[in-house]
């Protein structure tokens, strides 16, 4: 049983490493490359055929740009909120730094234009 409950937090983990892939908008090679591992390994986690060392698991959560703890523990899935905001930073993550200086200061117009309008 000790094995099945294993395989079910490995599949859990593949599948969110997957989920936070796509909302990146990457393919399992470019995480691959970026992680410094094999897009067959990535292929294998994603599908929870396989554990992994801590060190593929942190070069994993750094190319998604994610949490690792969320990546780990979090059993709910997130709201869609939360899900176009991993996106937003991953992609933000990828640009230089003018560029998220531009995007930032476009965020946060908008922002400040939402506010004052949902206040007056």
């Amino acid at each position: 049983m000790g094995n099945r409950a294993e395989s079910q937090e490995l599949i859990r983990l593949g599948s969110r490493i997957r989920g936070l892939r796509l909302s990146a908008g990457m393919s399992q090679e470019t995480l691959a490359e970026k992680a410094g591992i094999s897009p067959n390994t990535v292929s294998r986690i994603e599908g929870g055929l396989t554990e992994m060392y801590v060190e593929t698991f942190r070069k994993l959560a750094q190319a998604l740009g994610a949490d690792a703890g969320s990546l780990l523990c979090r059993e709910e899935k997130p709201d869609s909120g939360d899900r176009h905001i991993k996106s937003i930073l991953s992609r933000m993550s990828r640009m230089e730094k003018g560029e998220q200086e531009v995007v930032a200061q476009t965020v946060n117009a908008l922002a400040d234009a939402l506010e004052k309008n949902r206040q007056g």
